[in-house]
């Protein structure tokens, strides 16, 4: 089973299992991890932001201009800023990087 790390607001590093076809979204709220997702996913609010590390962001699928609007309301965007409930765990991306930005 692929895995992912999840660099918590204090610097902890979580790895975890990521089940193929889970959003990085579905896969923090299966660990317990504090990733919101207010909107369930439904690419209604930003409140599921993390920031792919850089050297696994080029791996990803480009962001949809409804991703890029909703990011625009997240607070701490940064260069590879995405929402989790858009990044859907494959093989490809077994060891993803993601870090959750500090909160206002």
């Amino acid at each position: 089973m692929p895995q992912m790390t999840f660099v918590e607001q204090d610097g902890t590093e979580r790895t975890v299992d990521a089940p193929l076809g889970l959003s990085v979204l579905e896969i923090a709220h299966k660990h317990g991890i504090d990733l919101e997702g207010a909107c369930e996913g439904s690419l209604a609010c930003a409140t599921c932001h993390v920031i792919v590390d850089p050297s696994w962001a080029p791996k990803l699928n480009e962001p949809t201009d409804d991703e890029e609007d909703m990011l625009d309301l997240a607070f701490g965007l940064e260069k590879t800023s995405r929402l989790g409930c858009q990044i859907v765990m494959t093989d490809d991306l077994d060891g993803l990087v993601v870090r959750l930005p500090r909160t206002a």
